[in-house]
């Protein structure tokens, strides 16, 4: 019999990745690769000479069809040369990455679409992550890369009921009952939707639910449930301000939930290692996104680690030497526990540090001269650079756009993907 991952279950998760969380305290930039200057400007050369193919395709664009396809190839080809060269990613790496993850994404923006055109590309792209964690973790659960039904409706949650909870126009009231009525379908009751958003969520439990019944895959909604009530506990951090622990145990609880779901959606059950590591991935995802949102979320008023302590004055020197600590730790826990290659260990290690590292690089104001000097090291590109071609591509707006409607142009290679018994259409016509 298989253990339950209840509500139980994840409250004594939290307890013992708070604990390796601060054991993690006194840490150092330790692990990965050094780059000296003249390394970082010829990578950065690599960097814009793919960034320009990119822009050189967009420009001669026509209307559709197999240009668009052979364009689609090219860009591909400019990003393995860059990952080779610039990032020293090994060529298995670069074809994993292209030839399982990025194709993931494109059928899963290309089924976004069909079910609610008015999602924005941004909130795909939100989407698209969820399912690249989700694709890592097939790998080292023993399973083949590639979109299923059940990460496709679970990923397109996130960007309804991550943003309904983070809207502040919104009052506390309204998002009790919105979550609720979600708790009670995520449970299995027959609710009817009210609204435009209970269509869509209530659609989407239903992809899941056709490739898991309830019956046989009983952890499958106790994690849905994990992470629906880790969202709701999340609210807490922007009506109030709760004490340092408890801001840990509620990024705990609700980013270890959501990788922990991922994980058994891949196959529908995971053992107790599998499940630990689940659990402490989603931890590390979610204090890497609080640190990458800093500067946004001190602005809305959410309390994080990082907000608590920039609030105060406190550089962030300290918390991100313990993150990368926490990061090493649960590097080595997967490759003493889980399946899959070196190169994917190696990969999935790589974009941790990268996340952090490129956190820094960001949001520099919130960190000491001595420290930002010290993780620039770690960088293949200076942190002024970082920051210029961010500032470039950020007011490049249509580039993003055009770029995105390439790779979502045309039919070929997607998946027998389902259509929800209940979508926007039937919901908005009935």
């Amino acid at each position: 019999m298989r253990e339950r991952l209840d509500g139980a279950w994840v409250e004594g998760q939290v307890a013992r990745t708070c604990a390796a969380w601060e054991a993690c305290a006194v840490g150092s930039v330790h692990g990965g690769p050094r780059y000296g200057v003249e390394e970082q400007v010829r990578r950065e050369r690599e960097y814009d000479a793919a960034l320009g193919v990119v822009e050189s395709e967009v420009k001669r664009l026509p209307g559709a069809g197999r240009v668009w396809i052979a364009a689609q190839e090219r860009m591909t080809l400019a990003f393995a040369r860059f990952a080779g060269a610039a990032l020293d990613l090994e060529e298995d790496a670069v074809h994993l990455l292209t030839g399982d993850f990025v194709p993931a994404g494109i059928q899963l923006s290309r089924w976004a679409r069909r079910f609610d055109d008015g999602l924005s590309m941004a909130e795909i792209v939100q989407a698209s992550r969820n399912a690249w964690t989700a694709c890592g973790l097939q790998s080292l659960l023993g399973e083949r890369v590639g979109l299923t039904p059940s990460i496709l409706g679970y990923s397109l949650l996130y960007p309804y009921t991550d943003n309904f909870l983070d809207c502040v126009e919104l009052d506390a009231e309204e998002k009790r009952r919105m979550g609720e009525r979600f708790g009670r379908r995520l449970e299995g009751e027959a609710v009817a939707a009210q609204n435009r958003r209970e269509a869509v969520l209530w659609a989407l439990v239903g992809v899941i639910e056709g490739q898991y019944g309830r019956a046989e895959y009983d952890q499958v909604y106790e994690c849905l449930l994990a992470i629906h009530r880790a969202q709701e506990g999340s609210v807490a951090q922007m009506v109030r301000r709760p004490e340092a622990a408890e801001v840990l145990r509620i990024s705990c609880a609700k980013g270890g939930s959501s990788v922990l779901a991922d994980g058994c959606l891949v196959r529908g059950w995971l053992t107790e290692v599998e499940s630990e590591f689940c659990f402490d991935w989603g931890v590390l995802l979610q204090l890497g996104d609080d640190l990458q949102d800093v500067r946004e979320d001190l602005q809305r008023g959410s309390a994080t680690l990082f907000t608590s302590a920039a609030a105060a004055g406190v550089p962030l020197d300290g918390l991100t030497r313990q993150l990368l600590g926490f990061s090493e730790q649960i590097s080595c826990n997967m490759d003493e526990t889980m399946q899959g290659t070196a190169m994917l260990k190696n990969l999935l290690r790589t974009s941790w540090r990268s996340l952090i590292v490129g956190a820094v690089a960001d949001s520099h104001e919130f960190f000491s001269a001595g420290f930002l000097r010290e993780m620039e090291q770690c960088s293949p590109f200076r942190f002024e650079f970082l920051r210029a071609r961010r500032g470039r591509l950020a007011s490049r707006e249509g580039l993003f756009t055009q770029v995105f409607s390439a790779f979502l142009e045309g039919t070929e290679g997607d998946l027998d993907l389902p259509v929800p018994a209940l979508g926007l259409h039937e919901f908005l016509t009935t």
